[in-house]
């Protein structure tokens, strides 16, 4: 996440929550993304400064547990900007200005001037902060599918112009040998069916083959999964979207929630202030008076509650709304009391790392640690796939 203000409601709902979720089932790094932030606030770094720590504390009140998972700095990893340069030589300035958010951040963000390479850049940088971890999976809406989607061809085009060893036809014949006669035969039948009619079956049978052999290393087993897909060497693994649920939570006009626009709550808003938003919310115009009946599917509020309430509650606000059987500030309060009951544990949380800032730092500086160790063994077989090891 970008450091550029306060976390809110919509990031803990479109987010956060499933951050949480999946940290006890895989191995998650989460990290402050303040290289990104000055894609777009590069004259404003007081911003980024204020917010980094304040954002790890909100992830920290939200559930994340760093002995779960890593949490760091994107700019304390250098790494990650070498990555970043090393794809830029061989990817094609097209494939950044088809990016659908490029065009459209321009369009949104007029007030800033946005060109510059390192905003046409920023998907390559999520690029490289994707594929320095190997990452298998990564958690998006489908609005951001498009990013992952360009992770993966500059990969593939990564894997392509230097994933080939040199010898490499030799090297893949010579682990091929070591497979019985009858076995050989399968797996060239099925090179051919997959690389000549795209026969799927195909090669997931013999990729299963391959990956269970017994008699074959492990860069034998790589060397005969490329040369079964027609590819090199997978230097850089190609990620897949995880598409996760996640409750969309609009602002309190009913647009996007955004601090920029003014329609948000912050995780950690005080009550006084949150109870004095949700009352102020827009309701269905066509309610002028309290006598006067509703449709819930033209109030902003109905897509809190949407999020907040359970189902009889849902049923007594629609039945309410469209009979003028209650009113606005009726409808509100149950919003205002899930939303302060949600908030309790996160500012319970949150606490102990307010007290004491030193913790939050210690928590970074060891994410930060245990990321670089991941970042160093990929960038080293990154220089060498590409001749930069001399």
């Amino acid at each position: 996440m970008r450091p550029t203000g306060a976390l809110h409601l919509g990031h803990y709902h479109g987010a956060l929550k499933n951050w949480v979720r999946l940290q006890s089932l895989m191995e998650c790094f989460y990290f402050v993304a303040d290289w990104h932030a000055l894609t777009t606030h590069y004259q404003s770094r007081e911003v980024i400064e204020k917010n980094v720590y304040e954002m790890v504390i909100d992830w920290l009140a939200a559930g994340l547990d760093p002995a779960q998972c890593t949490i760091f700095l994107q700019s304390r990893l250098p790494e990650h900007a070498e990555l970043f340069t090393l794809l830029a030589m061989g990817t094609p300035i097209g494939w950044l200005e088809r990016v659908p958010t490029y065009k459209d951040q321009q369009e949104k963000l007029k007030d800033r001037d946005l060109s510059t390479y390192g905003f046409l850049g920023y998907p390559l940088l999520q690029a490289a902060d994707i594929l320095i971890y190997r990452a298998n999976y990564v958690p998006v809406g489908e609005d951001q599918a498009s990013h992952v989607e360009l992770t993966r061809e500059a990969a593939r085009r990564f894997n392509h112009l230097y994933g080939r060893e040199a010898n490499f036809e030799e090297l893949a014949k010579q682990a091929l040998a070591k497979l019985d006669k009858d076995s050989a035969k399968r797996f060239e039948k099925s090179r051919k069916a997959w690389q000549e009619t795209g026969d799927a079956r195909a090669l997931e049978g013999a990729l299963g083959f391959v990956a269970s052999h017994a008699l074959l290393s492990q860069p034998e087993k790589d060397r005969l999964e490329s040369y079964l897909k027609g590819t090199g060497k997978s230097v850089l693994t190609e990620p897949q979207v995880l598409l996760t649920a996640a409750s969309k939570l609009p602002g309190l006009d009913g647009a996007k929630m955004s601090k920029s626009y003014n329609n948000s709550i912050a995780m950690r808003e005080d009550k006084a202030s949150i109870e004095t938003k949700v009352r102020r919310m827009p309701t269905d115009p066509a309610r002028v008076r309290r006598e006067d009946p509703g449709n819930p599917d033209k109030c902003p509020v109905w897509q809190f509650h949407l999020v907040y309430s359970d189902e009889p509650t849902k049923q007594w606000v629609a039945s309410g709304c469209r009979s003028a059987g209650i009113g606005c500030l009726e409808c509100k309060q149950p919003v205002i009391d899930a939303i302060l009951k949600e908030q309790q544990p996160m500012l319970e949380r949150a606490e102990p790392f307010i007290s004491n800032p030193k913790i939050v730092r210690d928590i970074v500086d060891a994410g930060t640690d245990r990321a670089r160790v991941v970042a160093r063994a990929t960038m080293h077989e990154v220089r060498a796939a590409m001749g930069l090891n001399y």
